[in-house]
C-alpha cells in the first residue's frame, strides 16, 4: 500500500469530496519486506524513568524510531477508572517518560489518547496520566479525549474476520505510532498487551470485536501498525481484568519490554504470565499473517 495515497484517501474523505471510504491494501511481500527484526529488550528496576532508557537503549534509543519533525502519537492504556496501583492502565511515569525522550528525539507533535471504557475525564485523572502530562511545558505535546468526528471508516483489505472499522485519524496520520499498553489479565482475550491495546483507537461498536476477537485484534494490526511497543510490566494484573481493582491480584514486576516488533513483544510478554505464545488467540493470528515472531526460540532477547 502507497502510504501517501492511504493519506489522500483520508484527506478527501475526511473533507467531504468523496464518499469512497478509505482502503488499506497491504501485501504479503510488503509486511515481510517492512518486518523488523524479531528482538525483544526487557530491562527491570525501581526508578521507572531510568527503565525507559535502559529498556530503548538496545534497540537504538528513541532516536531510532522518531525522526525530527515526526507526527507521533503515543497510545497508552488510560481505559479505566483506576489508580497506577491497580494495574489496569499504563503507568504514568512510563507515560511521561516515553513523551519527554520523543520530544529529545525532535518529534514535531506528540498526541497522547484512548477511547475509555469507564468515564472518560476520570480515566484520565485517575490513571495519574493527566497530572503526569500536565507537567511537561510544551506546546507540541497534546492530550485529549477522541472526538468522535475524528473516527475514519477504512477498509481492511487484508482482514480475515473484519472488512472495515473506525480508525481514529490521529493514529492513521501518524508518522510515528508507538504503542504503550500494561500486561494485565483480560477475560475475552486472556490477555491485553500490545496488539489488544491498540483496540483504544477503534470508534463505533466494539462490541462487534468480541466475536472471533483474536483475529479481528489481527486484521486491525495490518493496519496500525507500531515502530515501537513498548510493554508496561511495572506491575501486571494476574486476575479480573481488564479492569480488576482488588490490589490481591497485581503483582510488581518493576519491569518494561520494548520491541519494534509488535508480535514479538507481545509473545515474550506471556511468559510473565507463565503462558506461551500460543494461548493468546491475536498472537496466533497476527503470527500467521505475517506481521511478526512468535516463536521464542527465533526472538533474540536481550537483558538491558
Amino acid at each position: 500500500m502507497d502510504r501517501r495515497e492511504f493519506l489522500r484517501q483520508i484527506s478527501l474523505w475526511s473533507a467531504g469530496i468523496t464518499l469512497g471510504v478509505p482502503g488499506f491494501r497491504i501485501t504479503g511481500e510488503a509486511v515481510a519486506a517492512e518486518r523488523p527484526e524479531a528482538v525483544v529488550s526487557q530491562a527491570t528496576g525501581k526508578d521507572y524513568v531510568a527503565l525507559v532508557t535502559k529498556v530503548l537503549d538496545p534497540l537504538g534509543g528513541m532516536g531510532k524510531f522518531v525522526r525530527p519533525g515526526d507526527k507521533v502519537v503515543i497510545k497508552p492504556n488510560i481505559g479505566w477508572d483506576r489508580n497506577p496501583e491497580q494495574a489496569a492502565n499504563t503507568h504514568p511515569l512510563i507515560v511521561k517518560t516515553l513523551v519527554e525522550q520523543a520530544l529529545a528525539a525532535g518529534a514535531g507533535e506528540i498526541k497522547v489518547f484512548d477511547r475509555t471504557c469507564n468515564e472518560e475525564r476520570r480515566c484520565y485523572v485517575n490513571s495519574g496520566i493527566k497530572d503526569a502530562l500536565d507537567r511537561i511545558k510544551d506546546k507540541k505535546v497534546t492530550y485529549f479525549h477522541p472526538d468522535p468526528r475524528k473516527f475514519i471508516p477504512v477498509d481492511i483489505k487484508r482482514g480475515k474476520a473484519v472488512s472495515r472499522l473506525e480508525i481514529y485519524k490521529d493514529a492513521l496520520e501518524a508518522d510515528t505510532y508507538i504503542n504503550v499498553p500494561i500486561a494485565k489479565h483480560h477475560g475475552l482475550s486472556r490477555l491485553t498487551m500490545g496488539i489488544k491495546n491498540s483496540m483504544g483507537v477503534l470508534g463505533g461498536r466494539r462490541g462487534n470485536m468480541h466475536h472471533d476477537l483474536g483475529q479481528k485484534l489481527a486484521d486491525l494490526a495490518t493496519v496500525i501498525r507500531p515502530k515501537l511497543t513498548v510493554i508496561d510490566a511495572t506491575r501486571i494484573l494476574l486476575r479480573n481484568g481488564p479492569q480488576g481493582g482488588d490490589l490481591d491480584d497485581v503483582k510488581v514486576l518493576d519491569t518494561l519490554i520494548a520491541s519494534a516488533d509488535p508480535v514479538a513483544a507481545d509473545a515474550y510478554t506471556t511468559t510473565l504470565f507463565d503462558l506461551i505464545p500460543e494461548d493468546i488467540e491475536s498472537t496466533v493470528a497476527a503470527y500467521k499473517m505475517g506481521l511478526g515472531e512468535m516463536n521464542l526460540d527465533a526472538i533474540r532477547i536481550i537483558s538491558a
